[in-house]
């Protein structure tokens, strides 16, 4: 049996988190390739995917739109730090920094930052509502005969005559 959570509803975050970090190692992979390939928008929404799909395995039930706008702001907040000095310092020392914070301002990143998180939040939102109606319980047909309890006129009893 499911453990039970506040409510007295089942929990489904459990798989919900292994699922969505399943996601984020595909996502991951696919930025890195993009990287690797000069495909800087992709990689750029990948980024942003990525940050969508770690903040829902910290918090499964914060609505998508919710964690959309989260990682959105969040990426457009690495890229603003960019503007500084501090992440070209630490990019030319540390590889994963140049990876995670990056090295110069490009105000088009921001869209593409936008773009990974409207699809991540949407593919999200649509797994979601599926998972949702699949949970819902499943009722009989309507042309299904359910047995009811026949009620009987007092005619209808046993031992009495009209």
């Amino acid at each position: 049996m499911s453990p039970r959570v506040a409510g007295g509803r089942r929990g489904r975050s459990g798989g919900r988190r292994a699922a969505l970090g399943a996601a984020a190692v595909v996502v991951v992979a696919a930025g890195l390739a993009a990287h690797r390939l000069g495909w800087g928008p992709v990689a750029d929404g990948c980024y942003t995917a990525l940050l969508y799909l770690l903040i829902a395995v910290a918090l499964p039930r914060v609505r998508p739109i919710a964690v959309g706008a989260s990682a959105v702001l969040l990426s457009a907040a690495v890229e603003l730090f960019q503007l500084t000095p501090v992440p070209a310092e630490l990019s030319a020392r540390f590889t994963l920094a140049r990876l995670a914070l990056g090295t110069s301002f490009d105000a088009l990143d921001l869209l593409w930052y936008l773009a990974g998180g409207v699809i991540a939040a949407a593919a999200d939102a649509v797994l979601r509502a599926r998972a949702d109606r699949r949970a819902l319980p499943t009722r009989p047909a309507s042309r299904e005969r359910v047995d009811r309890p026949v009620r009987m006129d007092r005619t209808d009893r046993p031992g009495e005559t009209r």
